[in-house]
């Protein structure tokens, strides 16, 4: 081995968060949905002289901002630190990101309640319980379900037939042979 070959740094495998391919491509067109949608009714909220509306319009426009540089980082290039963020975006586990977006999404409908601000940070939301949902993990399949059911069952027998000090009862599997075949018994 030479030394170049030593010397290279080894990548690590990134953190494996449970989510399949297609599910991390939703979470990020509803991040690019969300970001728009904000965008678009944050902008338009703006357009009064109440300033509660106003400081909920420019807050719905900072949370486009922020999911575009997050979910989708090549739309904002100009921005020099905008592929750190997005580094570290992608290092924060999914709970993470659905309390960090659900808790965006909510600010503006808390400071001014109107029909913009909800439909507006509707996707954003539902971005954030989409991340939400992954972080629960994957569902199990039905075999191992009933692998662990038919464990659970035996240890409970088990456990039941020592404590009641009785002996264990025959299973229905033993009483059926029992009754099919009562000679075989008998030897």
């Amino acid at each position: 081995m030479s030394t170049e070959e030593t010397a290279a740094p080894t990548k690590a495998a990134p953190e494996d968060d449970g989510m399949t391919w297609w599910y991390k491509w939703l979470c990020k067109i509803a991040g690019v949905l969300g970001g728009i949608s904000c965008a678009v009714s944050g902008v338009w909220n703006c357009v009064t002289v109440n300033p509660l509306n106003i400081a909920a319009g420019v807050w719905m426009v900072l949370n486009a901002f922020v999911l575009f540089l997050c979910e989708v980082p090549f739309c904002c290039q100009f921005i020099e630190f905008a592929n750190a963020v997005a580094a570290r975006a992608d290092k924060l586990k999914p709970w993470q990101k659905a309390f960090f977006y659900c808790g965006m999404a909510l600010f503006p409908v808390f400071l001014s309640f109107s029909f913009t601000t909800l439909f507006g940070n509707a996707i954003a939301f539902a971005t954030g319980v989409l991340y939400g949902l992954a972080s629960l993990g994957k569902k199990g399949d039905a075999v191992t379900y009933a692998r662990l059911q038919h464990q659970k069952q035996g240890d409970e027998e088990r456990m039941t037939g020592t404590t009641n000090g009785a002996p264990d009862q025959p299973s229905t599997s033993s009483l059926f042979f029992m009754r099919s075949h009562p000679a075989r018994l008998m030897n």
